[in-house]
């Protein structure tokens, strides 16, 4: 693989890389989402150097929302919640909600620079190779490569993050934007939480050079997050074909998890047996009658503080005391499913729900952000119940 040679670029600023790989020249962008300044000179070099292609950090989806102002009513929510992905789509939206706010701030919209790469390229005729991994696929990956602990620590700091008042300026950016600030930031965050720098940084790195390495043309722009530019000029001068394929696939759950549920319940069922065995029916028919409102209780206590409809309180207690029998089944996901079919959310909340989300009201006032609440608060709750109704079973038995 040949080697990437840098070469400065006089007529561009420092975020524009000049990359030389044998016949080709690749103008590398490294841009910041919600910056002015990067829209320009992505404008500015597409016009100037009339590439064979244009490459940029976007996927099928992000594109299409981009460009096509794809809302979140066009969501099926009931499949999104059939296939259990209402968590990825809860971060996805908190991000996008955080990054809203400070793109607000700079009067541009977070990707703009991308959507006008493509607009650009599209001006002078010029093809347009979309480049980066599918979101879905991201968020899944960072998700469950992420441990319990850590998940738990990650959505408290992302929670937190969005009622935080971020000021930015573009002084500001533009020192972001610098090498030396980007590696400490990166290098940060890879001691903290190694494995979602490894997703969300490494991984696109990688994903991201082989892609452009596979378009075809001598002379490319790729616009790309000031983020990615250090690991993608390391990436362009290695082989890395031979890790898209496992890059690209979500993970499975570990069978380990699906174990312990079944052995939980199993556990819980064979004690209540074995109460009935020894202590009599009556005795077991307390201690079921225990489980159901120690686990269904705390359950509908969650729902009633998602102001959830009353449906799903009564989901919520019934579902909770349940998963003694079928593990698999979330609570959450029962709750979810109830609210969406009997309090749909309004068309006017979806075009709302990034700025609601800011607020800590909002998150009760908007139908889709209640839904979430409808779907996190009742799982919280049958938790705590299952711990409180097992321990109290166990020790009856003993």
């Amino acid at each position: 693989m040949t080697e990437p040679t840098a070469d400065s670029a006089p007529n561009y600023p420092p975020d524009v890389h000049d990359l030389k790989m044998g016949d080709r020249e690749i103008f590398l962008i490294g841009t910041a989402h919600i910056s002015k300044e990067s829209v320009e000179l992505v404008r500015r070099v597409i016009a100037a150097e009339q590439p064979d292609c244009v490459c940029v950090e976007l996927d099928e989806k992000r594109y299409e929302a981009l460009a096509k102002r794809k809302t979140w009513e066009l969501l099926d929510l009931r499949e999104i919640i059939r296939k259990k992905q209402l968590s990825t789509l809860l971060i996805n939206m908190v991000l996008a909600s955080y990054q809203k706010r400070l793109g607000d701030q700079m009067g541009v919209k977070p990707g703009t620079e991308l959507l006008e790469a493509v607009q650009e390229a599209e001006k002078y005729g010029i093809p347009v190779a979309l480049c980066d991994r599918d979101v879905r696929v991201t968020l899944r990956r960072a998700w469950n490569s992420t441990s319990f602990w850590r998940k738990n620590y990650m959505l408290a700091s992302i929670l937190t993050s969005m009622f935080e008042k971020t000021e930015i300026t573009e002084d500001k950016l533009r020192e972001l934007k610098e090498s030396d600030v980007l590696s400490e930031l990166l290098a940060e965050l890879g001691q903290a939480m190694p494995e979602l720098k490894r997703v969300l940084i490494d991984e696109r790195d990688t994903y991201l050079s082989e892609k452009i390495k596979g378009v075809k043309g001598k002379r490319l722009v790729a616009v790309v997050g000031a983020g990615h530019v250090a690991g993608i000029k390391e990436a362009l001068g290695e082989d890395r074909s031979g890790h898209m394929e496992a890059i690209n696939q979500i993970p499975t759950v570990p069978p380990i998890w699906k174990i312990v549920g079944w052995t939980l319940s199993a556990i819980i069922v064979i004690a209540l047996i074995l109460i009935a065995i020894k202590k009599g029916s009556a005795v077991a028919g307390d201690n079921l009658l225990f489980w159901v409102l120690a686990t269904g209780t705390p359950s509908a206590i969650g729902a009633c503080l998602a102001l959830a409809h009353p449906f799903t309180i009564l989901g919520a207690f019934i579902g909770a005391p349940l998963r003694i029998l079928i593990p698999v089944l979330g609570v959450g996901h029962i709750t979810a499913f109830i609210q969406v079919m009997v309090r749909p959310p309004l068309v006017i909340e979806f075009e709302t729900v990034l700025q609601d989300m800011a607020t800590f009201r909002g998150w009760w006032r908007n139908r889709l952000l209640r839904l979430f609440l409808a779907f996190i608060l009742p799982a919280i709750g049958a938790v705590i119940g299952m711990w409180i109704g097992g321990s109290k079973i166990i020790s009856n038995l003993l």
